[in-house]
C-alpha cells in the first residue's frame, strides 16, 4: 500500500484511469507522472524529443505496476496543434482523469530581451497552458467523471519581482487563466472536474540546474517533496497549492504576497518591496 493509498486523496487519482503530464522529462513533472503510475493510473508523458524524454518513460516504467501503459509522446505545447494531437491520441481510449500542465522554462529573459526570447517563454508557460486547457478540459467535462486540471505556476507571477519579465509575465497569465477556469467548473452543473493552481516553493528541477546549481541546495524542496504536497493539497480541494521550502515558510510567502497586492491599496510606488524607500518598511513588516 502507497502512502497515498493510506490518506484521502483526489477522487481523480484512481488505478487504471489516465493521466497526462506535459513537461514530464524532469524536475516536478516527471516525479508527478512517477506518482500517477505508482497508483495504478495509465500515464502520457508530454515533453520535448529527446533522450530526456526516454529516460523518464523508463523511470515512469519502472514505477508502474504490471500492465499500466506508460507512453511517451514528443510535443512542443507552444504548438496548438501538437497539443491537439496529444490530446486526440490520448482521448482515442477515453478522457483523462488528470492532466498536469507543467511545461515551463526560463530562458534568461529580461524585460528588453529581444522578441524571440519574449516568444519561446510565452509560447511555452502561458500558451502551453492555455492549449493544454482548450485541449483537454472540454473532452474532461464531457466525460463526467472525476478529474482534476493542476497547472504549475510560480510565486514569481504573484510577487513579480524584478528581472525575468518574461517569466513573471507568463506566470501571472498562468494564474489568470487557472482562476478563471476554476470560476468556469464551478459554475457547471454537476461538474466533476477541478482546477488547481501548484505554486511550487525553492525545488531543485532541471531550471535551477540550468542556472549551474549542481548540487541540490540546502534551501531547496526536491521535486517529490513538492507533488507530495501537491498530492495532499488536491485531497483537500484546495485551488492554491502554496508550497513552501526548506528556506521559505508560508507566513513568509503570505507576507510577501499580502505586500505585493498592498502597492495597489496603498498607492505605493510599483515593486515597492525593492524600492530604496519602502526595503526598510518592508523588512520590519515580514519580521513584525
Amino acid at each position: 500500500m502507497t502512502a497515498l493509498q493510506e490518506q484521502a486523496r483526489h477522487p481523480a487519482i484512481r488505478s487504471g484511469a489516465t493521466a497526462v503530464v506535459t513537461g514530464a522529462a524532469s524536475g516536478i513533472g516527471l516525479a508527478a507522472a512517477t506518482r500517477f503510475a505508482a497508483e495504478g493510473m495509465a500515464v502520457w508523458l508530454a515533453d520535448l524529443p529527446g533522450g530526456a524524454l526516454d529516460a523518464a518513460r523508463e523511470t515512469v516504467s519502472a514505477a508502474a505496476p504490471g500492465g499500466a501503459a506508460i507512453r511517451a509522446v514528443p510535443t512542443d505545447v507552444g504548438d496548438r496543434a501538437a497539443v491537439e494531437a496529444l490530446r486526440d491520441a490520448v482521448c482515442a481510449e477515453g478522457a483523462p482523469a488528470i492532466v498536469m500542465l507543467n511545461a515551463g522554462i526560463e530562458a534568461g529573459g529580461k524585460l528588453f530581451s529581444d522578441a524571440e526570447t519574449w516568444h519561446r517563454i510565452l509560447d511555452t508557460n502561458l500558451w502551453g497552458v492555455i492549449n493544454g486547457l482548450h485541449a483537454f478540459a472540454p473532452a474532461m467535462i464531457e466525460a463526467g467523471e472525476p478529474g482534476a486540471i493542476v497547472v504549475t505556476g510560480s510565486k514569481q507571477g504573484i510577487t513579480t519581482p524584478p528581472g525575468n519579465t518574461p517569466y513573471n509575465v507568463s506566470k501571472a497569465g498562468v494564474k489568470a487563466a487557472t482562476e478563471a477556469l476554476a470560476h468556469d467548473l464551478r459554475g457547471r452543473e454537476n461538474g466533476r472536474v477541478t482546477a488547481h493552481l501548484l505554486i511550487p516553493g525553492f525545488v531543485y528541477t532541471g531550471l535551477t540546474k540550468a542556472r549551474g546549481v549542481a548540487q541540490k541546495p540546502e534551501g531547496a524542496w526536491t521535486p517529490e517533496e513538492t507533488v507530495d504536497f501537491l498530492l495532499a493539497g488536491l485531497a483537500r480541494g484546495d485551488f492554491y497549492i502554496l508550497c513552501p521550502d526548506n528556506e521559505t515558510t508560508r507566513a513568509q510567502d503570505e507576507k510577501r504576497i499580502a505586500w505585493a497586492a498592498g502597492d495597489i491599496i496603498e498607492n505605493r510606488p510599483a515593486l515597492s518591496r525593492w524600492h530604496p524607500d519602502f526595503s526598510e518598511a518592508f523588512r520590519r513588516y515580514t519580521q513584525g
